[in-house]
């Protein structure tokens, strides 16, 4: 199998074993609960992990999901119990306001002896939002664009969007009469902590009558990409979660290592920051990381590396990162320009080295694998 196959097929590895769907019903099967008077999931992956609900608990328990634009599918289109939002990422926008003011009505709505089950994914940040008295959608997107661009870690982004959001923070549940919660999540933020993510939305722990559990991580995916890695006759030499820093630190980083390691595949995990030009073009944080790493392997033979996020979708792009080699810049200054002015999509794009998945149904942070020969 050449390599391009291999790391290819290593990183759906790690994706497939933390999809939505799957995890969901797998931590219902686990632990059960009685069936919900209602079903709400929020973020990137909450199609996915509603449907993983229905699986088990079926699918006439009224549902609202709010997602990512084109994040939805027949699945809750032909779902007459199922009304759906889609809004902005990562900025927000109108349809965000929305999403929060229809999230407050269903809490209310509920009566003081009801069950909700909470489903929180990554995204949920932008994609709901009900504001404080005194601020308004313009200083929302303010907000937002300007803590995107900084390259803030997503833990100081979200702290600032707490303190102007009357539902994050856990703050959702204060509208909830109802007599259970349970909340399960899919990871996207270091640590896994549910106050981290959707900043909170529905970090219910400290409610006497919420029970929350994790259903998948970037580990949960690492591993099984490791063992993908395995099962087709690859030494893993690295297996690290270690992504948390600026790209271009990063990419130095990852090339580095990959320069003087052993040959067998090398995995990490993460979400790095990016700095962000006034205007910036088209691309994201995983586009900039793949260029980068490319120019630092230039020329080197016997290196694919394929850097991604695991929801498929990088920045304000329809591509989920960029699979690289030493032969991927030809042309150092256009690379440079490239992540210069944050316009890595199209560079890549006319490298062939663009790596698309569409929606993918989970929201894990980003995963690099890389093989040496």
């Amino acid at each position: 199998m050449d390599s391009v196959k291999a790391v290819e097929q290593i990183w759906w590895a790690g994706v497939e074993a933390v999809k939505g769907r799957a995890s969901v019903a797998t931590v219902l099967t686990e632990y059960p609960v009685s069936k919900p008077h209602a079903i709400i999931a929020v973020g990137k992956a909450a199609e996915d992990m509603a449907v993983g609900a229905w699986d088990i608990l079926g699918d006439d328990v009224p549902t609202l999901i709010v997602t990512k634009y084109d994040h939805l599918t027949d699945a809750s289109a032909t779902n007459a119990s199922c009304t759906a939002i889609e809004a902005a990422h990562p900025v927000p926008d109108d349809q965000s306001l929305k999403a929060g003011k229809t999230l407050i009505k269903w809490m209310k709505g509920l009566g003081p002896n009801a069950h909700v089950l909470c489903l929180i994914s990554g995204g949920a940040s932008a994609l709901a939002e009900h504001l404080v008295d005194g601020v308004d959608k313009t200083d929302l997107i303010e907000l937002n664009s300007a803590a995107l661009s900084g390259g803030l870690p997503i833990g100081q982004i979200n702290a600032r969007r707490k303190q102007i959001s009357a539902i994050k923070a856990g703050d959702l549940f204060d509208f909830f009469g109802g007599k259970m919660i349970s909340v399960i999540g899919l990871s996207d933020v270091e640590g896994d902590d549910f106050a981290t993510i959707g900043s909170g939305l529905m970090d219910a722990r400290a409610d006497a009558r919420a029970t929350c559990r994790l259903a998948a991580s970037n580990a949960v995916a690492r591993n099984a990409a490791s063992a993908k890695a395995a099962a087709l006759g690859f030494d893993v030499i690295t297996n690290e979660e270690t992504l948390y820093i600026d790209v271009k630190i990063a990419a130095a980083r990852v090339a580095e290592h990959l320069l003087s390691a052993q040959s067998g595949v090398h995995i990490w995990g993460g979400e790095p920051t990016v700095m962000l030009p006034e205007n910036p073009g088209r691309g994201g944080r995983n586009q900039a990381l793949a260029t980068a790493i490319a120019m630092q392997l230039r020329g080197a033979n016997g290196i694919t590396c394929l850097v991604a996020g695991t929801d498929g979708t990088d920045g304000p792009t329809t591509a989920a990162g960029g699979l690289v080699t030493g032969q991927t810049v030809t042309d150092h200054d256009a690379a440079t320009k490239a992540l210069e002015t944050a316009a890595c999509y199209d560079f890549l794009l006319g490298q062939g080295a663009l790596f698309e998945t569409g929606p993918t149904g989970t929201n894990v942070m980003d995963v690099i694998v890389a093989i040496k020969d």
